[in-house]
């Protein structure tokens, strides 16, 4: 499509390949005691969603900000067997160029016949440009929807506790792992409860306006809260020549913590010479605000200035959104 997509401010990003017959998941036992349980209700709907991820809210371990995605229909080259794979997030705020944050943990799912946990361990390292995990496949997805241990009246339990975390900085700090309580988030999803919002933002004086680091929209309403869309046109801190666009919450600091927003958007720069134009969805997201939702890597620089093209028509750029909020 054009677009390079690697990383983003609230980040949306080669997975591991499990063949298919050969899928295992251990026993974690009582020694399992995750940092983040997230409870995922009517994941039939979540299916119906047609969502390709779903990402949950914000937890908090040692100091940096994690985000627990599961992929329902994750496929991995060469296999038709779609599994459902967790992978661990984080946000890029503390990460600076030379910061590299070594994480090891555990991903899991809720088996309520053995009363434990059952996963994997893996590893990874995040930096400034890396932000998510592999792929971790934990369970075909018809095991799932065929089993009553797994999925109890439709709903399941996924959850990853984080047992190290080495990091490597200027400053080389220590990171002491800080045990705390586990964090419960609950995901409803019902299928028929989202609302759509539209949004287009017609840029008349673009190449003023690519001088500059950042500028934003004018505010709209979308499902009774008010929004931005913001964008770095030559590229944010994260990107590599491509412009930077995301969605923001406006006045996220007055939502409260039982209203929290779950998003599905679609960012789109209009080609308004040959009607080609570059659209990237999102997954479905549980949005608390605080910072963007979107891509880093949206569209490169080379492409977005082709005067082939159409992204930029003389001074104009055209930005669409459609954002699904569940009511």
């Amino acid at each position: 499509m054009g677009n390079c997509k690697s990383s983003s401010r609230a980040l949306l990003g080669k997975a591991h390949v499990v063949p298919d017959a050969e899928w295992r998941m251990q026993d974690f036992g009582k020694t399992h005691v995750p940092d983040l349980e997230w409870r995922i209700h009517d994941f039939s709907s979540l299916l119906e969603t047609g969502a390709k991820s779903a990402t949950s809210a914000t937890f908090h371990c040692s100091g940096y900000n994690w985000h627990l995605q599961v992929i329902p229909m994750h496929k991995e080259t060469g296999s038709e067997t779609p599994y459902v794979a967790l992978h661990l997030m984080t946000s890029q705020e503390r990460m600076v160029p030379g910061h590299t944050v070594h994480v090891v943990f555990e991903l899991s799912i809720y088996n309520h016949s053995k009363g434990m946990y059952c996963g994997c361990k893996a590893g990874c390292n995040f930096d400034f440009k890396n932000a998510h995990s592999k792929e971790n496949c934990l369970i075909p997805l018809q095991e799932l929807l065929n089993s009553s241990a797994f999925l109890v009246d439709d709903n399941c339990v996924f959850a990853v506790e984080i047992l190290k975390i080495d990091a490597s900085s200027p400053k080389k700090k220590a990171v002491v792992l800080q045990k705390k309580a586990t964090t419960v988030q609950n995901l409803f999803v019902q299928r028929k409860g989202f609302v759509k919002g539209t949004y287009t933002w017609t840029m008349n004086n673009f190449l003023e306006l690519d001088l500059k680091y950042f500028v934003r929209s004018p505010t709209f309403e979308a499902g009774g809260q008010k929004w931005y869309i913001g964008m770095y046109p030559r590229g944010d801190l994260y990107s590599t020549d491509c412009l930077s666009l995301y969605l923001y919450l406006d006045a996220w600091d007055e939502l409260r913590l039982e209203s929290k927003k779950v998003v599905v958007m679609t960012l789109s720069i209009l080609d308004q010479k040959n009607g080609k134009h570059l659209t990237v969805t999102s997954g479905l997201w549980v949005f608390t605000g605080g910072h963007g939702l979107g891509w880093a890597d949206f569209l490169r620089l080379s492409q977005l200035k082709d005067p082939s093209g159409g992204y930029v028509v003389g001074s104009s750029c055209i930005v669409k959104l459609d954002v699904y909020l569940m009511a």
